[in-house]
């Protein structure tokens, strides 16, 4: 059903007499106009009964006059003698007197006088608030609300169609014309005739077919009129459109077709349509009607631009932002993104979660300064090379420093800095390296229910020339423990200081929140920040950090001689009958003698073997020399040489760290019926969902990801 426009009574398809009656209901007062809106003289209605006017509803006027001496307002349906239904309203009035209350009669317009005087048409549809303004920025709510200006101001039928490639992902404004393919973004009738939005359905994607007006109108871009369609006219558009409804529709009516340009680009049209019984379109109507597409054309386009922009600015920021986060099985994460522009929507924050080998997991949050796309693209940049880092097994500190030259490499070109905290937790040690580069303080919530600030060494944001280099520390972490990092948009804002709200976040993590469910507590964090319109873009990352569980891990320590190779594989085999990975052990034998020996051939001392059961099994081999080995393909009179080849052709993936003591150099096998990139917590794209309280997100079971204690 088609909305009415707000238009004044005096520009409506309708008429308004008012009538002054007393407390019996005999009219005492009446409007000149009496005798044009109800074909009744005025003076020949003073003395009558409001009865005397009513074929039908009289029944209903004595509840109506008790309600009116209670000082009640009543509105209602009469069917009045000559002109039919009206909408009656009945106001009470004070002041003695005769007069008791006024009646309202508000009678359509037969279709003789719809559309008579263009001076009327003219002003109700160039004073509607919408061409005036362009009050709305939504494409498709923007031409619903035109048609329902044209209609019922300017014809009974109007669509609007524009170019589908304003609508799709990609515009082209290059087929205005011919066979463009264009969509009917809405229809509006003032009868709300059901066979007018059957045969012209909103949404439709249509092509118009040659020989039609709709056609002539898109190839020519100007205004085609049909004073009167007859029969034939409309049969041969049927048969053209291959849709046998549009010749009785189309039978006996009056068309104009506008079509819409803007800065000289043809956008689309409109098809206005005056049915059989009403004036018919003449010139006049139609230097009208391109006057109003005219405007029309400007507050669609207005409109197009702002979907156009704001969803290059949304799928910019889902391109920039991770689409999951992983970390290891034992490890929960919750995140909130909420950018501080609900016009935008892009900001400069992010965060990270990025399992890495050996049942480890980067955390990371980064804050660059400024809004909007500049500093969107400043972060996408930031977090691509800390990913890279983190995949390269650089400490924290180390990568927040390569990150650091980075910066300060791009803000030779354009000043840039950002702020950034990186920790590594180790879940099969139950340690956590952090280190800051100018950022907040991270917070810890112990398994004993002590809350606490990291202390960090300090050092100067990211790209920032001068001050202490980037250090890290190390904490030793019970499990069930809480970590928390954050970007300042989160506890600081213009109504509040910032120590009050670093208070107020450690006040949602007390003793209790280690017993709350992880989404409850994300939940709690945000609460009140969507009333503040001048707050800063949020990133929020919360973990709870627990140890994989004993039985899934096994370390030997081997001496270093070819013995060990021998003794490597038995140690394999062994284990993962244990385990019932029988099925894994010949290519799992083959790949941790290969490491083996590559470790024995180029490090000294004792050797260390790993084995870890977790999504992947991962195996691992810990030397004492700090050279990393490097892949390369032998020749045929090569003696060796090809050990990391075969490791990489069995291996799922494997790579290298340094660690204190020298290096570790690992690879990863999958387990059967285990998916090794399930992270249990995925999305369309991070922080779609987070921009009301209601977080429609997957829910996990409240005691978040299974594990098992040792």
């Amino acid at each position: 059903m088609a909305r009415k426009a707000n238009a004044s009574t005096a520009d409506s398809a309708s008429r308004t007499l008012v009538l002054g009656i007393d407390e019996r209901g005999v009219i005492v007062q009446s409007g000149h106009n009496a005798e044009k809106v109800i074909g009744i003289e005025a003076d020949a209605l003073i003395g009558s009964r409001l009865y005397d006017l009513l074929d039908e509803g009289g029944d209903q006027i004595p509840a109506i006059l008790q309600a009116v001496r209670e000082g009640q307002e009543r509105t209602s349906v009469w069917r009045l003698h000559g002109p039919g239904d009206a909408v009656v309203t009945v106001q009470p009035m004070v002041g003695g007197g005769d007069l008791f209350a006024l009646v309202h009669l508000r009678v359509a317009l037969s279709t003789t006088e719809r559309f008579q005087d263009p001076a009327r048409v003219r002003r109700a549809l160039m004073d509607d608030p919408l061409t005036r303004f362009g009050s709305n920025l939504d494409l498709d709510q923007c031409a619903r609300s035109l048609a329902d200006v044209v209609v019922p101001h300017y014809c009974n039928v109007a669509a609007i169609v524009v170019l589908e490639s304003l609508v799709a992902a990609d515009e082209n404004h290059g087929e205005a014309g011919g066979s463009a393919v264009l969509r009917r973004l809405a229809l509006a009738t003032d009868d709300h005739e059901l066979e007018w939005a059957a045969t012209f359905p909103t949404g439709e994607v249509l092509v118009y077919p040659p020989g039609t007006p709709y056609r002539e109108c898109l190839d020519r871009a100007a205004p085609v009129h049909l004073r009167h369609m007859t029969a034939e006219q409309a049969g041969q558009i049927a048969d053209a459109w291959r849709r046998a409804p549009v010749r009785d529709l189309l039978d006996d009516v009056s068309m104009v077709i506008l079509p819409l340009i803007a800065k000289d680009n043809l956008l689309g049209l409109m098809a206005c349509t005056r049915t059989a019984g009403f004036r018919r379109f003449d010139a006049y109507d139609v230097e009208i009607g391109m006057e109003f597409a005219s405007r029309a054309a400007i507050v669609i386009d207005n409109a197009r631009r702002f979907s156009r922009e704001r969803a290059t600015a949304l799928t910019l920021q889902r391109s920039l932002l991770p689409l999951r986060l992983s970390h290891p099985s034992s490890v929960e994460v919750r995140h909130r993104y909420l950018p501080g522009s609900k016009l935008v929507e892009v900001g400069g924050d992010w965060y990270e979660s990025i399992s890495l080998p050996g049942g480890r997991v980067a955390l990371i949050v980064g804050d660059v300064a400024g809004h909007g796309v500049k500093a969107a693209v400043t972060m996408g940049r930031l977090r691509t090379a800390l990913h890279t880092l983190a995949n390269l097994d650089y400490p924290p500190a180390d990568a927040l420093h390569i990150l650091h030259e980075l910066m300060t490499e791009l803000g030779e070109q354009e000043p840039h800095f950002a702020t950034c905290v990186y920790g590594v937790y180790d879940a099969t040690t139950g340690t956590l390296e952090i280190a800051s580069a100018g950022h907040l303080p991270p917070l810890l919530l112990r398994a004993d229910g002590t809350t606490e600030y990291l202390e960090l060494p300090d050092a100067p944001p990211l790209g920032v020339v001068g001050g202490n280099p980037i250090e890290s520390r190390e904490f030793a972490v019970e499990d069930g423990s809480m970590f928390v990092i954050y970007t300042d948009g989160l506890v600081e804002s213009r109504g509040r200081d910032i120590d009050d709200g670093l208070e107020r976040l450690k006040g949602i993590f007390d003793t209790s929140a280690l017993e709350r469910p992880m989404e409850d507590l994300a939940k709690a964090c945000l609460a009140g920040v969507y009333d503040d319109h001048h707050r800063d873009d949020i990133a929020l990352l919360i973990a709870r950090l627990r140890r994989l569980p004993a039985d899934t891990r096994e370390s030997w320590t081997l001496p270093g001689d070819p013995a060990a190779v021998r003794r490597a594989r038995g140690l394999v085999r062994t284990q993962l009958a244990d385990w019932g990975l029988a099925e894994l052990s010949y290519p799992a034998e083959l790949l941790a003698s290969e490491l083996v020996t590559n470790a024995l051939r180029y490090s000294p001392g004792t050797l260390e073997l790993r084995l870890l059961r977790e999504r992947t099994l991962v195996i691992e081999v810990m030397d004492r020399s700090a050279a990393l080995p490097r892949l390369r393909r032998a020749a045929d009179d090569d003696e060796n040489g090809r050990g990391l080849l075969v490791v990489s052709e069995y291996s799922r993936r494997w790579g290298t760290r340094r660690t204190a003591l020298g290096k570790v150099v690992w690879c990863d096998l999958r387990l059967p019926g285990i998916d090794p990139d399930d992270t249990a917590f995925t999305e369309e794209w991070p922080g779609k969902n987070h921009h009301s309280d209601s977080f429609p997100l997957p829910r996990l079971p409240l005691d978040g990801l299974p594990h098992r204690t040792p």
